[in-house]
């Protein structure tokens, strides 16, 4: 038996397989929700990430937020610290919500878990203001990404927006991608980021917005970090 099938509780094959070490066993959630640890993952990049993800944050009052997935660090906490808006933050882990829940005790009255798959989503139709993916997209096989991408065109508000913080398109010219160890170790860790790369996140989420009777209502808002390996993309959606 595979050690990955023990981790098999409710949860995706995929997510299972190749990242049971990193979100479903509970040592890897202990060792990686350390802030060195995540700064080190990012390069050095976490703060500013972190800052620019938040400066593009709904922000006015009543707005309502939804998080896809929890995430190591202190990004949850920070968003609740920043405004008194209600957030919702679902992810399929058991284990990561208990960290999530831990982290944000001072704002249960306003910080909503919620055990589901971000591919299918059991909020209403029409439901938030903003949708917030902090480093989901490249850890997902291309066919969760496509239901995924469905499901926050259904979930967000027409005159909402999503807000995405991922790696950019493929850093042909960055020092890092050239360097080919380096290049084969993290496609080894990270087995969807070469496919994510090469991914048109503005056109699929255009399309699956599409299909969902909404459209843009422009180009997004890109910022990157890092010489070009990280970006921030703000969407903002038409009100109707």
């Amino acid at each position: 038996m595979r050690l990955y099938k023990k981790f098999l509780d409710g949860v995706p094959v995929y997510l299972a397989r190749y990242y049971w070490w990193a979100y479903l066993w509970r040592w890897g959630i202990w060792f990686f929700d350390h802030q060195p640890i995540i700064n080190a993952i990012l390069f050095g990049q976490y703060d500013r990430l972190l800052k620019k993800t938040l400066a593009q944050v709904e922000t006015r009052p009543d707005a309502k937020l939804l998080q896809l997935s929890c995430v190591y660090g202190k990004l949850t906490p920070s968003l609740l610290s920043g405004t008194r808006n209600e957030i919702h933050l679902c992810d399929i882990a058991a284990g990561q919500l208990q960290l999530a829940r831990r982290k944000t005790l001072n704002y249960s009255d306003r910080c909503h878990l919620a055990r589901m798959n971000v591919e299918c989503l059991a909020y209403r139709t029409d439901a938030f203001d903003q949708i917030i993916v902090f480093f989901l997209f490249h850890e997902m096989p291309a066919a969760a990404r496509q239901k995924t991408y469905a499901e926050i065109a259904r979930v967000v508000r027409p005159g909402g927006s999503v807000l995405i913080t991922e790696y950019a398109a493929t850093p042909l010219r960055h020092w890092l991608y050239r360097f080919t160890l380096f290049r084969l170790l993290l496609g080894h860790l990270e087995p969807f980021l070469p496919g994510f790369w090469q991914e048109d996140v503005a056109g699929k989420l255009s399309d699956a917005l599409r299909q969902n009777g909404k459209a843009l209502q422009a180009e997004p808002c890109v910022e990157y970090c890092f010489a070009g390996f990280y970006r921030i993309m703000r969407f903002n959606i038409a009100a109707r």
